[in-house]
Formats: structure tokens, sequence, C-alpha cells
């Protein structure tokens, strides 16, 4: 006979999920030797049962989490009963349950007296897996073979026995031995979370463990139920834009969405998305659903709801196949992450109709760049995505302003910049100039995050750059909401020794970069929330002060005048200018 439900143990099971996936985390920024992962924490760490539903996760970067159950499932029908304890498996492919083809995810199940009771898993962004241009962004890719090394589920280690034919081939299509040196680490993380659920299953039983896990996702999805409940019902339909495909100069591509909010239920329809363009600026299904899950997320009033498979159930979402939001095999889809910018941006546009009081603007869509070189000191070669120049300012909301240099939308705040000093150490660059960049930020009641401007030097010879994003077209900067301006667009520029300059297109890879080269970066501020005119004049002033806000912005903007030596609010002639605007 099954004991009744502990409530107490249900909460206490949770808890303990949850710190299994962070001790998982702490293992991966202990030894990891990328940047990427051990500073940027550009990975998420996991437990999921033996169906693949997600048990608990610690999602250090939300756009990887929510595609790791899509492949684990591909990967129990896959291997079916050929999955043995000491198993390892590597995966990759956006086609089997992957998202973007760098994000790798090392996946090791679970056994209880040789049942299996689920796996964990870590998904994280290789800084290579092989492809046309070292590092994984290839805009000239036109399919998945020339993005990277396509890899299907595969064993790295079966019954606990290493295949090193299989690592070796793998490996021999990977540029840099970094890459090796992480995903041990992630195996390592891995069989931490495998030794910590067993202890946990062997501590309460697997059936009483199993009845009181579902009963958590029962309730998660309750939780989840009257979360949505909250949302007055109805159709919502809203859009935003992408740019540049990489091919075709001057290319837009609309992301349509219609949010159907019914009871306890969500559904979101893309119908009317653009197809899929011809290179790499497309989302697998993995990164599309994921985009769904973290925005609806941000739109909840309880940021404590857990994350398990009940936290998804009752959100249902279509992305019409062939469209750039569900390419078909073979299409290059490298760069879909980042096209949840635009998804969140159609859906906050959405449901502004229906929760204004819990959207945000727009948050500043990524431009990034991957730095490849060889370092003379260390006779090796290196990549790096920097980090310190991407992370521009995310969306206000009502009752507070946007996050400053917090990063793209995708990574909801976790992805984190690199110390300067390590950074200058790790690799042959010189770090000269990364601050807050004055007026980057949208104007608002609640005004949205600065962006940044960064200033790098190259130190060695034959180096490369491949650039990676958006918002560097007019247009493209992070738009307001209910009244809010835009930010200020990017910007990133290669400096030449003899002088010449070189701007950078949102998606493009340039070679042959001499010693002494400087890049220059902007990454552009959040949107705005609400009207500017209605922001405190004394805040204004004050940011004024503190350098945020030019004095010529704050008058054009906000109606704040200050005066011109002190950097004070005149309030006078603050309270003049606001009645002329607005009588």
């Amino acid at each position: 006979m099954t004991k009744p439900i502990d409530p107490i143990l249900v909460t206490v099971i949770q808890r303990r999920l949850k710190a299994i996936t962070e001790e998982m985390g702490l293992v991966m920024l202990r030894t990891a030797r990328s940047p990427i992962l051990s500073e940027a924490r550009d990975f998420v760490t996991g437990l999921y049962d033996a169906r693949g539903q997600m048990m608990e996760q610690t999602a250090y970067i939300p756009i990887l989490a929510f595609a790791v159950p899509l492949g684990i499932k591909y990967m129990v029908e896959y291997y079916g009963d050929e999955l043995y304890p000491g198993d390892v498996i590597i995966h990759n492919d956006p086609f089997t349950g992957g998202n973007q083809a760098a994000d790798v995810k090392i996946v090791r199940p679970i056994f209880v007296k040789d049942k299996l009771i689920g796996f964990s898993a870590i998904n994280g962004h290789q800084a290579d897996v092989g492809g046309a241009v070292a590092g994984a962004y290839n805009p000239a890719a036109t399919e998945i073979w020339q993005e990277a090394l396509r890899i299907t589920p595969v064993k790295l280690y079966e019954k606990g026995k290493k295949r090193q034919d299989v690592w070796d081939l793998i490996f021999g299509n990977i540029r840099f031995p970094i890459v090796q040196e992480d995903i041990q680490a992630a195996i390592g993380g891995c069989a931490v979370g495998e030794r910590e659920l067993v202890k946990l299953v062997d501590r309460y039983g697997w059936e009483r463990f199993n009845a009181h896990l579902q009963y958590l996702y029962d309730a998660t999805e309750q939780q989840m139920r009257a979360e949505i409940k909250a949302i007055p019902d109805g159709s919502y339909r809203g859009t935003s834009t992408a740019y540049y495909d990489g091919f075709n100069p001057g290319s837009k591509m609309e992301i349509k969405v219609e949010v159907t909010v019914s009871g306890e239920k969500i559904h979101f329809d893309f119908t009317g998305t653009a197809p899929q363009t011809p290179g790499y600026v497309n989302a697998p299904l993995g990164s599309s659903m994921t985009s769904v899950i973290l925005t609806l997320l941000m739109c909840l009033k309880d940021p404590n709801v857990p994350q398990n498979t009940g936290m998804v159930r009752p959100i249902t979402a279509y992305m019409p196949e062939g469209s750039m939001l569900n390419p078909r095999f073979p299409a290059a889809s490298t760069f879909g992450n980042h096209l949840s910018d635009q998804i969140s941006a159609a859906i906050f546009d959405a449901l502004s109709q229906a929760l204004p009081e819990r959207v945000t603007a727009a948050w500043n869509p990524l431009f990034a760049i991957a730095a490849v070189g060889f370092n003379d000191r260390t006779n090796q070669p290196f990549v790096d995505i920097l980090f310190n120049g991407l992370k521009g300012g995310g969306g206000g909301t009502q009752g507070a302003d946007g996050y400053d240099h917090i990063g793209l939308i995708a990574c909801g705040g976790g992805l984190l910049a690199q110390d300067p000093e390590m950074f200058e150490m790790k690799d042959p660059l010189f770090l000269h100039k990364f601050e807050y960049m004055p007026d980057s930020a949208g104007s608002g009641q609640w005004r949205g995050g600065l962006g940044v401007e960064m200033e790098m030097e190259f130190l060695n010879d034959g180096n490369l750059v491949s650039a990676f994003g958006d918002g560097i077209d007019p247009g493209s900067e992070a738009k307001g909401i209910l009244g809010g301006g835009a930010g200020i667009l990017n910007r990133g520029e290669l400096h030449y020794p003899d002088g010449s300059v070189h701007v950078c297109r949102s998606k493009e890879v340039v070679p042959a970069i001499p010693r002494g080269t400087r890049w220059y970066q902007v990454a552009g501020g959040g949107g705005g929330y609400g009207d500017p005119r209605r922001r405190p004049a004394e805040l204004v002033a004050r940011e004024v002060l503190y350098g945020y806000i030019s004095p010529e912005n704050a008058r054009r903007q906000y109606g704040v005048v200050v005066e011109d030596r002190s950097l004070a609010l005149d309030r006078a002639a603050t309270e003049t200018l606001r009645k002329e605007v607005r009588p």
C-alpha cells in the first residue's frame, strides 16, 4: 500500500533537486577552462526523469534550458533498451532536439538497481564545434554541415568504458583542445548529478520518491495554471522584426504571434512569420519554444514557480514548418538562439494589451563578435566571445527601470561579463575602454537599461572576427513601449593601424586582422516604458549629474532643464517646458 503524500516531503524533494542542479553548476564553474563557461556561465544544468521530462534545472542561461528535454526524449526513443549504467551521451543536433549547434549536451542516464530512473544533463556553449569558421558563427552557411560537426546522439562512454574511437572522431574535427577539457568538466558535473540523485532516491525509496515527484509535477502545473488564469482571456497579436539575413542587404524578417489565453491555458501561434532564410538566421524548434517559455515566465507574478515539467504543461505553441522559427532540414540555424530577442519583443507587444503592468519594453538585441587568433604567449590558438562589449540594456517595466548592461533577453540576466584582468591574461587582447554609454537607454517614465561602449586592441597578427547579431540597421534598436523611447543602435568598428576603419555588418566574418587593430563596440540600451515626461524631474537631473543622460537629452526627451555649470535641476525652467509640451 502506497503511503499518503507528505506535502513537506514534496517541498524537501523539490529543494534537494534544485540543490543538486546547482551543485552540478558549481562543478562546471570550477573545472571548465573556457571563459565562455567558467566566467560567462553560458550553460544549464538539469535532472530529467526516465521519459525525459524535466525534474529540475538551474538555468544560468535560460535559452539553453527548455530545449534539453526535447533532446533527451529523442535519446530515449533512439536508444530504447540500449541505455546502460555508466553511459555518457553527447549531442548537439538542432534537428533531433538540439538548439544552437554550438550548444553541446552531455547526458548521463541514471539507474537504481538496474532501473532507469532519469538523466543528468549539462548543455553548454562550446568554444568550437567544427564547421567552416572557428567559433561556430558562419554567416555564409546555407546548411548545417557548413556550421558545425553535426552530432546526433552518440555514446562517449558505454557501460563506464570510454569509446576512444568515438572520442577521437569527434575531437579530431574540433579546432581547440580546450573543448575536450570543457566536455570532461560537463561529464564530471553530470556524474555529480547522478551520484546525488541516487542518494536521494535511496533515502526515500523509489516508489515513495516517484509518487512525491509526480505530485510535485501536478502541483507545479496547478501553480502555473493559476498564473495563466490571472491573464484576461482573449487573443492578442504582436509583431517584431529581425534585420539582415546575412545574404541580402536591407532584408527584414517579420515575426508575428497571436497569443490566445483561455482559462488556464495559453497558446502562441506564429502563423504569418517570415519563411526560413537562406542562411543561418533561423531558429530550430527547440530555440523557438524555449524563447516562448522564458518570455512568458518574465510576465508571471511568482518568480519562484519550480522549473519542472509541470510548469510547461499549460503552454502550447505553433511554429509553422518552413518558417524562420521552424526551418526544414538541413537549414543552417546557428543564429537561432539570438532570435529570442525578436520572439520576446513580439510576445511583449502582444501581451502589453493584456498585461501592461507586467511586460517590459524590448531589451537591446544582441550584437557580438567571436575573436579568433593565435596566442604567442601560450603557443596556442584562442577564441573568445567578447561578453563585456555585447551586454546592452534591458527594457523598462512598470515601476522599474531596465537593468544596465544586462545582456540579451535569452540569458535572462544570467550572462556575466568577463573579469577584465583575466580577459587580458588569457588572450592576446588589451582592454582600453569598458564603461556605460551615456544616452544609450530608451527614455520613459521608467527608462531602459544603459548599454556600454568597449575598445579592445589585438596584440598579435593574423586574427579573425566573426560578427553576429542584430540591432545595427536603422529601426532595429530596442523599441520602447506604451509611450517609451527606443534605445540606441549597436555598432562595431575595426580601426586598423593605417588609420582605415571597417564598420561591421551584423553578420560578417573579417579575416587577416593585424596587431595594433582596435575593436570599438557600442551595445545599445533597452527600450523605455511609459511617457518620459512623467519621470520625476529630480531623478532625471540626478542622472544628468551621474553622466547617464546628457543635458541635451534631458531637455529634449524628458522636458527637464538643468543649470549649465552645476547641473542642478532648474525647477522653474523645467515646469515651464513641461507645461509647454503637456498643457
